[in-house]
């Protein structure tokens, strides 16, 4: 995590955490208490599980060590509650979270509310050098609980789509529907020296640090992403059967799965539809098609005699054209949507989709991490995953940065990940 940051006063970094905490409570609000419970899969957490782990953390990292005299809420929520801080003790392992039908509910939302509770009244005692020492701990505590606000949206998502009845999560928003998507060019992007990772003061993850020159060759980036009619053609060319568009791993789950569309996409009466958060939707084939794995991102590429961008391409892009907000979480819609037709430049370069890139997730030259706990937020994962840019519709806009480096294994699918090609 990032220590370049001026200390805020202490009112604005309160009101800061009281919506933070907020949201992740009006986003479960539609649940019925049987959805918080379920974990269809090890990928996805259950609802309540995530109440509680962000409300563990503000616990373990903050209350114990700076509020005299706190008591935890309850003695082995840290074992029920902890993800995957060795430093911090054992723990209910990822696949046994739905075996937690204990605490109910109710017991989680009283966690949250002693947590915060107690949190005011450490905000109540710090000064203004107490407060710059906590600091770090508090803004990565607020960025990882808007992390889980995302994983809560993708995993209901899933929860829900596992039911046989469909349920939707919530209405659809009233927005227009674009009946006509942005014609796809191609942006020359000049080759040359590009300044990579995070600058200047505000927070950021330790993953983006390691401020670094790349040497890149002159490319092309296309000015809006994939969209679902573009990769039906994929699909009706028999992109799915023919090996030559694939990697060998993603062809291999390709006929283990049965894969023949996006995640979520189901045939009915000879047309596609695909299940959102406002439930089964026809296709719209001007949004842009999300759910991929990587290797899905990467066949389509070379299908359509294109590429992915590398991550260093992606930022230099942005550097290039300053990125065009999209559909963030707070809007109420929740599913991506198309690009503005008239609209110039680069487009939707956040906030509608995840970008898969062909890049690895590696360390910048001299990442460090830090001492204890917190070192395990980001170093230890950096292997076999490959780097996603931009932001999704279910991510907060004020935890969107250009530098941002989300990261999965390639075959995951149940994030809102998408597909911007390049060429040259």
């Amino acid at each position: 995590m990032s220590t370049t940051f001026t200390a805020p006063a202490t009112q604005e970094t309160i009101q800061q955490y009281q919506q933070i905490r907020t949201l992740t409570e009006f986003i479960c609000q539609p649940l019925e208490p049987e959805d918080t419970v379920v974990q269809p899969i090890i990928d996805v957490s259950p609802p309540k599980w995530h109440m509680a782990h962000t409300s563990w953390f503000f616990e373990t990292f903050l209350l114990q060590p700076h509020l005299p005299g706190y008591k935890l809420f309850h003695e082995r929520y840290s074992y029920l509650f902890n993800s995957y801080y060795n430093s911090v003790g054992s723990r209910v392992q990822r696949d046994q979270r739905s075996t937690l039908t204990r605490p109910p509910l109710r017991d989680i939302y009283a966690y949250r509310q002693h947590v915060d509770e107690h949190m005011q009244r450490l905000f109540v005692q710090l000064d203004e050098e107490k407060l710059a020492e906590i600091l770090p701990v508090l803004q990565l505590g607020l960025q990882h609980e808007q992390q889980h606000q995302e994983l809560l949206i993708t995993d209901i998502k899933y929860i829900l789509s596992t039911n046989p009845l469909l349920p939707a999560y919530k209405p659809q928003a009233q927005q227009p529907e674009r009946t006509a998507s942005t014609k796809a060019t191609f942006l020359e992007i000049p080759g040359g020296t590009y300044t990579i990772g995070f600058r200047g003061g505000g927070f950021s993850f330790d993953n983006e640090l390691g401020v670094h020159e790349v040497l890149l060759e002159n490319f092309q980036v296309m000015n809006r992403l994939v969209t679902n009619c573009e990769y039906m053609q994929f699909m009706h060319d028999g992109g799915y059967k023919d090996f030559r568009h694939w990697l060998d791993e993603g062809f291999s789950l390709v006929n283990t799965q049965h894969l023949e569309a996006p995640l979520y996409w189901v045939k009915q009466e000879d047309a596609w539809h695909r299940f959102t958060m406002h439930g089964l939707e026809k296709v719209n084939l001007n949004d842009p098609v999300c759910h991929l794995s990587f290797y899905e991102a990467n066949a389509y590429a070379n299908w359509a005699g294109k590429r992915l961008l590398t991550e260093f391409e992606w930022e230099a892009a942005s550097q290039a054209h300053p990125p065009k907000g999209g559909n963030f979480v707070e809007s109420g819609r929740l599913e991506p949507v198309a690009a503005d037709p008239g609209a110039e430049g680069l487009q939707q370069l956040y906030g509608d989709v995840w970008e898969w890139t062909y890049s690895a997730y590696h360390p910048y030259p001299g990442f460090t991490k830090a001492p204890g706990a917190i070192g395990e937020y980001n170093g230890k994962f950096m292997l076999n995953q490959m780097v996603l840019r931009g932001g999704s519709c279910a991510t907060s806009e004020s935890h969107i940065r250009t530098t941002y480096r989300n990261f999965f294994h390639p075959d995951k699918r149940w994030q809102y990940n998408g597909i911007r090609l390049a060429q040259k």
